[in-house]
């Protein structure tokens, strides 16, 4: 997928994950639209991650880029209060729910209600790029 796909993508998930009212003056064009800048890569022991949107930016509502290494995982399947969102841009990831696995690849989500076991792993020779949206509930 070309990097320009990529940022609509993410610019449009952005706005469809935020309730800022039209005319809000306590945002600029500035302050909303983000394009992938490498100097605000955060490297992983397995990749990188990219926040679009950070907490602070729409009442606890964040848009991050995993890049995960080909046949490496982030972490193990964990749980917390908050739901989550992932979306495969590219590669193939395996998802984990519960004990349960599915495989996907590009063009897929996966959601991860509240409190539930959850993970995501690289199971293909390639990177896995995909995007997580969340609302932190510690704003």
């Amino acid at each position: 997928m070309s990097s320009g796909k990529t940022q609509a993508i993410a610019l449009a998930l952005v706005f469809a994950t935020t309730n800022i009212a039209v005319g809000d003056p306590g945002y600029s064009i500035e302050d909303v639209v983000n394009s992938f800048d490498e100097s605000g890569v955060k490297t992983t022991t397995v990749g990188y991650q990219y926040w679009f949107a950070d907490k602070s930016l729409a009442d606890g509502k964040t848009l991050k880029l995993s890049v995960v290494r080909p046949n490496a995982v982030t972490h193990e399947p964990h749980t917390h209060e908050e739901d989550e969102f992932f979306f495969v841009l590219e590669g193939t990831a395996e998802f984990h729910l519960e004990g349960e696995t599915k495989t996907g690849g590009p063009m897929t989500s996966f959601y991860c209600p509240s409190g539930m076991k959850h993970g995501i792993r690289n199971v293909g020779d390639t990177e896995l790029r995909y995007l997580v949206i969340k609302t932190y509930l510690d704003k």
